[in-house]
């Protein structure tokens, strides 16, 4: 499992790239998440676009999928005969449309971007991300014969089982439901509590040298803590709030969409899992500078197995 950033939130840091994760097995690459540079940050790993398998989006929120779409434009720019690219078409598993919008924060009033269709899914996405570089490829199909970039991926926006999910209800307890599977892994997932998100999604990748589950943006979720049961690796977001001076309704507001690093130790001990792995990492008192001493004792905290404070392009092992 490669960490390729670990920055947490939309915000620019110059020591971290934005959220993107990968899992190889056997040679074969899945990829979780496409923060801000996430595309220099898969070749920086070593890690080929040929061996692309399949990418997974946790939720539509900027920072989880900034580079997204220039997986395929420039991932995929080359025809395979000339050079590292895209084999074909790469199944995108993520969100379909939230189906409405939550209430301004603190009251008010906000604009609506797009009107008509204010709250689109992961086909709306590509759509319009095709769209908007419609110029860009047209030329390049015409002047270097590349292959249409929204072809490239075949989006799958997720279904899920009847549990009355919706925007208003985003994460009632269910169980863990199967994504995707092929002869490397099977991808199961959950719906997980991320402030008004809908749909977010938390993600377990089983394998035959063992399993990884990504936590997704979440407070604390009984749905995580079920599918992370008994892995080996649990990579789970944090932010500290501790010693930050904002407002308190603030402080709640975050929290009812992330878990203070203190905390995210006895998540990690209820679902009994082999290591824990941050990432998606803020610290609302130290902006510029995160202290790993400092976080990786605070996420020690009822927690028995071993703790690592991510970094980017950190290499881990399964079994």
């Amino acid at each position: 499992m490669v960490l390729l950033g670990t920055k947490g939130g939309p915000p620019v840091s110059a020591d971290r790239a934005g959220i993107s994760s990968a899992v190889v097995v056997d040679g074969a690459t899945y990829l979780v998440d496409a923060g801000r540079a996430a595309v220099t940050q898969y070749t920086s790993a070593g890690l080929a676009w040929a061996d692309l398998r399949a990418a997974f989006v946790t939720h539509l929120h900027t920072d989880h999928i900034a580079d997204l779409f220039q997986v395929f434009l420039l991932g995929g720019f080359q025809a395979p005969a000339q050079g590292d690219s895209l084999p074909g078409p790469v199944p995108v598993y993520g969100p379909g449309p939230a189906g409405g919008l939550p209430p301004v924060f603190g009251g008010g009033q906000a604009p609506t971007t797009n009107p008509d269709d204010p709250t689109p899914g992961l086909v709306g996405f590509f759509d319009r991300s095709s769209e908007a570089f419609a110029y860009s490829t047209n030329v390049f199909m015409r002047d270097s014969l590349i292959r249409e970039t929204r072809a490239l991926a075949d989006v799958h926006e997720i279904q899920m089982p009847q549990v009355g999910a919706d925007h208003q209800h985003t994460a009632p307890t269910m169980d863990p439901f199967v994504v995707m599977e092929d002869d490397r892994v099977r991808v199961s997932a959950v719906l997980v509590p991320h402030g008004p998100v809908f749909p977010a999604f938390a993600y377990r990748f089983d394998t035959d040298h063992g399993s990884v589950t990504f936590s997704g943006d979440t407070t604390y979720s009984s749905n995580l803590v079920r599918l992370a049961r008994r892995s080996d690796l649990l990579v789970h977001e944090a932010i500290n709030v501790r010693g930050w001076s904002g407002p308190p309704a603030v402080v709640e507001h975050l929290l009812e969409g992330h878990v203070e690093v203190q905390r995210v130790g006895s998540i990690a001990q209820g679902a009994e899992v082999e290591r824990l792995i941050l990432s998606h990492v803020g610290d609302m008192a130290e902006p510029r500078r995160l202290d790993p001493r400092k976080w990786h004792r605070w996420a020690q905290q009822g927690y028995d197995g071993r703790v690592s404070v991510g970094n980017d392009l950190e290499v881990f092992r399964v079994r």
